[in-house]
């Protein structure tokens, strides 16, 4: 089980593979709160997310002691926890594999190639990604758990030494709570060194894992919702950080969508900080009151993570096609462009163009694409297989007035 000592040992071989983020005192949310609110800034640790800290401590450690494969390491993740094994794995001259769900953005799957990780994309959730990943371990690489690994758990407690060696007098830390790695680590250090500190577990109320698994006095999965804070959607709480959360949490709470968006929007107007919803949550526990604290209590929110999923200009490919209006047309085109790894945006079929025959329909796409070269295959694929496409903007702007608004 992580402990105190073992998470400095941790601190002390990691110290070279990641930075040590900030914590900053911020004077508006502190006058809004009537409280000292300081916030851990790991939005600007290395891959954007604490996560790198955690597989860090898995490969340095795993490398030290020889039990990590030559063939390389194999984990399952939709984005932070890829990146961060990605990076790691990197750095240690090893080859890593990571199975992302087929939901999983294309921004952070690109992302997690950058830092050199091959991607399998398999599996309609997590958990099933996590499944296929083991099946892969079973051909001599060595799997890594997102948080229901002991060295995990010791890499993300890191994060507490750093918050008690800038502000030992801290009162309260509110934790964004997934699958528990994050908050089991960070709460053993902090019970350890000193036990009146608070440690508040928040929970998106779309997936809310840890909640029901202390009910329930064990792991259970429980359905998830879409989430604006997907990175601590995961249906259900690992078994160790279960066991450790009982032990060294406080109190767990739950915040809605609406809290987390207007979190994650006083972060950037007042802050100029880029949050993604999870690292939002945390605000957003002190914005909707589920957090009681009194006046002048010493607060530390834990900004987890600023990998926000934005389709960025340049990615953004709209197409117009007139198609035969026979029953599984539609469907044949949109299996074609999953295939080709395009995120479909927005789909708008009109069967009463003017300019459409009686028997065809037009349908126009609105596609989030890696980058300019991959416009190009898209294109290229459709004109081979028949289609015929009008002339329309690739670049997200400049658009007809039928085609639906760019989210950004």
């Amino acid at each position: 089980m992580p402990t105190l000592e073992k998470i400095e040992q941790t601190s002390r071989r990691i110290d070279d593979h990641i930075f040590r983020t900030p914590l900053v005192y911020s004077p508006t949310l502190s006058s809004q709160f009537d409280a000292h609110i300081y916030l851990k800034l790991e939005n600007l640790q290395k891959t954007g997310s604490f996560k790198i800290r955690g597989a860090a401590a898995k490969l340095v450690r795993g490398c030290m002691q020889n039990t990590i494969s030559a063939k390389g390491v194999v984990t399952a993740s939709a984005g932070n926890h890829a990146q961060g094994v990605a990076l790691a794995a990197r750095e240690a001259g090893l080859p890593a594999t990571v199975v992302m769900p087929q939901w999983s953005s294309i921004s952070k799957r690109e992302a997690t190639r950058g830092y050199g990780g091959n991607i399998i994309i398999n599996g309609a959730t997590l958990e099933e990604s996590v499944a296929r990943a083991r099946e892969i371990a079973k051909e001599g690489m060595t799997f890594i758990h997102p948080f229901d690994d002991e060295d995990i758990i010791c890499g993300q407690g890191t994060i507490g030494l750093e918050i008690l060696s800038v502000l030992p007098d801290v009162e309260t830390i509110i934790v964004p709570v997934g699958g528990g790695g994050l908050i089991a680590g960070i709460g053993s250090v902090i019970k350890a060194t000193n036990p009146r500190i608070r440690v508040i577990g928040v929970e998106a109320a779309a997936c809310p894992s840890a909640r029901m698994a202390l009910r329930a006095g064990k792991c259970v999965s429980v359905p998830a919702e879409p989430s604006l804070a997907d990175g601590i959607s995961v249906k259900q709480l690992g078994e160790i950080p279960f066991r450790m959360i009982r032990k060294t949490v406080d109190e767990l709470v739950t915040v809605q969508e609406a809290d987390i968006a207007a979190s994650m929007q006083i972060l950037l107007d007042r802050k100029k900080l880029l949050a993604e919803g999870a690292g939002a949550a945390p605000l957003a526990a002190l914005l909707n009151g589920s957090v009681r604290h009194r006046r002048d209590e010493k607060i530390v929110l834990l900004v987890s993570g600023g990998n926000v999923d934005i389709p960025l200009l340049g990615r953004i490919m709209r197409i117009r096609l007139t198609l035969s209006d026979r029953p599984g047309v539609l469907a044949r085109l949109l299996n074609k462009v999953a295939a080709l790894e395009a995120n479909i945006l927005h789909i708008y079929h009109d069967r009463s163009a003017q300019r459409s025959a009686i028997d065809e329909t037009r349908v126009e796409l609105e596609l989030e694409t890696r980058n300019d070269a991959h416009i190009r295959e898209i294109e290229n694929a459709l004109k081979a297989d028949g289609y015929a496409m009008e002339p329309t903007d690739c670049s997200g702007q400049g658009a007809g007035p039928t085609d639906p608004p760019v989210r950004v």
